[in-house]
């Protein structure tokens, strides 16, 4: 059975564009998955620790037969092979995948939240996420679009395709 997973990718070291836009093709190789949809580059500010550059944010939906915990697997593989260190909450990195969505899945155990628990109030996935599906629904919450409100004081801004392309 497919389903389809929504993946939130960010980056703010060493290229950040091309360490999403490199991601993005890994997410279609993984087995039994293919990328069915992708959102434009956004750039973000920081959430949390704030002494660090901007970020570099997309979403991502593919089409999946993994499991949850097997994608969650895949995602920390290809984070991994990116260099992600996870030295403090909030840190610097080089690439954050964050499995957002899977179908209409709710679910909560150790290490896995679905829908992701903070999803619906940071605007560097609501927007990105609109932009590719705009009738998006969070379990749980309602429509991704009713909640972009919520997030007005955060700056995200689309990238110009051609700066992210000359990024990459």
């Amino acid at each position: 059975m497919k389903i389809i997973a929504t993946i939130g990718l960010g980056a703010n070291l060493d290229d950040p564009a091309a360490q999403v836009e490199y991601a993005l093709a890994e997410l279609d190789r993984l087995p039994h998955t293919r990328l069915v949809a992708r959102s434009s580059l956004y750039a973000s500010a920081p959430v949390g620790y704030v002494d660090q550059p901007d970020f570099v944010n997309a979403v991502a939906q593919v089409e999946t037969a993994l499991a949850p915990r097997a994608l969650l697997a895949a995602l920390l593989d290809i984070e991994h092979r990116h260099g992600r260190e996870r030295s403090f909450r909030n840190a610097p990195r080089t690439l954050d995948l964050d499995l957002l969505l899977y179908g209409d899945v709710r679910f909560h155990e150790e290490g896995l939240t679905l829908p992701h628990p903070r999803m619906h109030e940071r605007a560097f996935v609501l927007l990105p996420l609109i932009e590719i599906a705009p009738d998006a629904t969070i379990p749980g919450v309602g429509r991704a679009v009713d909640r972009i409100a919520a997030c007005a004081d955060q700056t995200v801004v689309p990238l110009p395709p051609l700066a992210a392309a000359v990024n990459a």
